[in-house]
């Protein structure tokens, strides 16, 4: 019997799963995720798996949130942006210096128009001087032009003087996406340029675990709208696979579940994603999926990620109060479990005077060549210091302050990572959980109580009390959780946008938690009849499915604050890599088709603009070419074989005096099979 091998790389845990012909689940393994060497934490994961059953695999699928969870922390690898054409505005607009800073974008003479006509040749002399100043100190070049998806000839001359001069990956916009829209497109080919790295680290690492148990089976990576890839796929576009563990906890909580219709809402280490299920299906986004405070132009699941995850720091932030996330540490129930040692500060720290630096250890995450070429001295010291273990901060700075601030430049740039108190310590403390050191987690709550309360004067828990404040987060945490299941709702009811949805969604959710209770009614003076005008309820029809590691200790509150049925199927834990052996490989290639004058109908393509003088000559061209792209790329991307379908969104007017008026079309082929299996 040929099985599946279902892999699932979280911020925290490496799940597998072993799945059967009827994609029945035969076992399943967690381990935790280790970011600075991931293939350890995968064949922990592995050999906990019956060991006969692997050779039998014929398939083995990956899935991750770690590009999601780098874009939602906004974290990555050094990249050089190119635009060629680009003004300030659109440079502005984009992202791009919140993302990098100005040092890694270089703006040069080029573009083109939007009929595909060339408003300013290439200058060759500035281009190679910029990629002469960023090679060797960067991770990748990602290129970006005005109009690229109209004519790509400068975005495919640039990068062919970066592949003479240097041998790093390459990203064009045109290649990613094929909307209209600059600083967006520049902003998802910058994205896809700092995840290959990790991508690669990855499947790299994946794949020597595999090999090293004898798994000799085609391997795929699961994209964000939850089909499949093969790794040289998922290589050339990683950005592709930025919601791959949402899309892959859609399907399996589907699988598993049963239902056809449901709220997913998964919750992991860091993030927590919320998609809506419909006839057994996720909608698709195809202007982008939001991610964090990111929408690149990527086609996937529609998903709300936000940066709420069991191993998501709690903090004090601003006039916002207590808040949770979206930076992710360690928490320190964790830590203890796995270096005791730093019990006896944890211990020592309770009684002393709060400071910032209590509670603080730094650790190693992950290398990153090109990040590591630029450190100075004193952080290549500290880099060397955190390979002997976790680092005591309060220490640090009490006898060695040049490496306390080296290390906190790491953890800015992502080569390390603090320690902290998160949700799943106060799991620990209130017995919600007990897989890592209780003990740990209730030092940890009393320093943070401790702290809350002297250096910001939030909160009146008692000294020493542990239960207080784990119980304030934990009712953080749903109520947290039940405000974004409340702006998906308004979101997919398409009447509000995410920002506006925010907003109602806050005073939404204060009623429901308070049961429709209005803010106005008092003892003194109550509404007549003892109830308010309305109340906030939830479609009988469609139940919470809750999935990811974290949901038992937390979902059971939500669905009762919010009246909704919940579902936590069997494998819920390990429903990211159930999901990821679940999908087919899908390539959609768009052209669009404009008629910029009366009787000239002009389709762009990869190698320009092409003219026709009727539109079923043009529609007919335009299919062709997709048709046969799309074909290419499903059988490049692994897919045994492919079947081609065709669609047509049409922009048109039809008035009394011009009759029916042609703008433009995009046509779409789409390209669908099952995966290559090993015979």
């Amino acid at each position: 019997m040929a099985y599946s091998l279902g892999i699932d790389t979280g911020g925290t845990f490496t799940d597998v799963v072993l799945l059967n012909a009827q994609r029945q689940v035969l076992a399943s393994a967690k381990s935790l995720t280790t970011r600075f060497d991931l293939a350890q934490g995968i064949a922990g994961a592995l050999d906990q798996l019956p060991q006969a059953w692997l050779g039998q695999v014929s398939l083995v699928s990956l899935s991750t949130t770690l590009t999601t969870n780098s874009v939602v922390e906004g974290k990555g690898s050094p990249v050089c942006v190119l635009l060629a054409g680009y003004d300030a505005l659109q440079v502005k607009s984009s992202g791009l210096v919140d993302l990098l800073g100005s040092e890694g974008i270089v703006c040069l003479p080029g573009g083109h128009d939007a009929g595909g006509i060339a408003t300013q040749a290439l200058d060759e002399a500035a281009s190679r001087a910029a990629i002469t100043q960023h090679m060797g100190r960067v991770s990748a070049f990602a290129i970006s032009a005005t109009f690229g998806v109209r004519n790509p000839a400068h975005e495919v001359q640039l990068r062919q003087w970066v592949q003479e001069m240097c041998d790093v990956p390459v990203t064009c916009g045109h290649e990613l996406a094929s909307s209209l829209g600059a600083p967006r497109r520049a902003l998802t080919a910058a994205l896809n340029a700092r995840m290959i790295f990790h991508v690669k680290a990855l499947i790299e690492s994946v794949q020597r675990t595999l090999a090293a148990r004898a798994i000799d089976a085609p391997l795929m990576v699961v994209q964000g709208d939850g089909s499949l890839i093969n790794v040289a796929s998922a290589l050339r576009r990683p950005v592709n696979t930025v919601l791959s563990g949402p899309a892959a906890s859609v399907l399996g909580a589907c699988a598993l579940s049963g239902l056809q219709n449901a709220v997913v809402a998964d919750m992991g280490g860091t993030t927590t994603d919320i998609a809506v299920v419909r006839n057994g299906l996720p909608e698709l986004s195809f202007d982008g999926a939001m991610v964090g405070n990111w929408r690149p132009m990527v086609e996937a699941v529609k998903v709300y990620a936000v940066g709420l995850g069991g191993d998501s720091e709690v903090r004090l932030h601003g006039g916002e109060g207590l808040t949770i996330g979206p930076r992710r540490v360690v928490p320190l129930s964790l830590l203890a479990h796995q270096h005791p040692q730093i019990l006896a500060a944890l211990e020592r720290q309770q009684n002393e005077t709060p400071h910032a630096s209590q509670m603080r250890f730094a650790q190693r995450l992950h290398a990153d060549a090109a990040l590591l070429s630029r450190l100075n001295d004193d952080e290549l010291f500290a880099w060397e210091t955190l390979a002997q273990g976790p680092v005591d901060l309060e220490r640090a700075n009490m006898e060695n302050r040049a490496l306390a601030r080296a290390i906190a430049r790491l953890e800015r740039k992502g080569l390390a990572i603090y320690s902290g108190f998160t949700p799943s310590d106060a799991a620990h403390v209130l017995g919600l959980s007990s897989h890592w050191s209780a003990a740990g987690a209730t030092f940890a709550a009393r320093i943070w109580a401790r702290q809350m309360r002297h250096m910001y004067g939030l909160g009146t828990w008692k000294q020493g009390d542990a239960l207080g404040p784990a119980q304030d987060v934990v009712a953080k945490v749903v109520d947290t959780i039940c405000q974004k299941l409340i702006e998906a709702g308004l979101n997919d009811a398409g009447q509000m946008n995410e920002s506006s949805a925010g907003k109602v969604a806050a005073l939404l959710t204060a009623m429901a938690l308070g049961g429709g209770k209005a803010a106005a009614e008092t003892p003194d003076a109550p509404h007549v009849g003892g109830s308010a005008v309305f109340q906030l309820q939830f479609s009988p029809s469609m139940p919470l499915v809750g999935v990811g590691a974290p949901a038992a200790s937390y979902y059971p509150a939500v669905a009762c604050a919010l009246g909704v049925e919940l579902q936590l199927p069997p494998f819920a834990e390990v429903a990211n890599a159930v999901g990821a052996v679940l999908g087919q490989v899908s390539q959609r290639v768009h052209l669009t088709l404009t008629q910029p004058a009366r009787g000239v109908f002009k389709v762009f393509t990869a190698q320009g603009p092409v003219d026709f003088g009727d539109l079923a000559s043009a529609v007919a061209h335009a299919q062709a070419l997709a048709g046969a792209e799309a074909h290419a790329r499903a059988m490049a991307a692994g897919a045994a074989q492919a079947e081609v379908v065709y669609s047509q969104r049409n922009n048109s007017v039809n008035n009394d005096i011009d009759g029916n008026v042609f703008f433009e079309a995009v046509v779409t082929a789409t390209a669908s099979g099952a995966p290559l299996r090993k015979a």
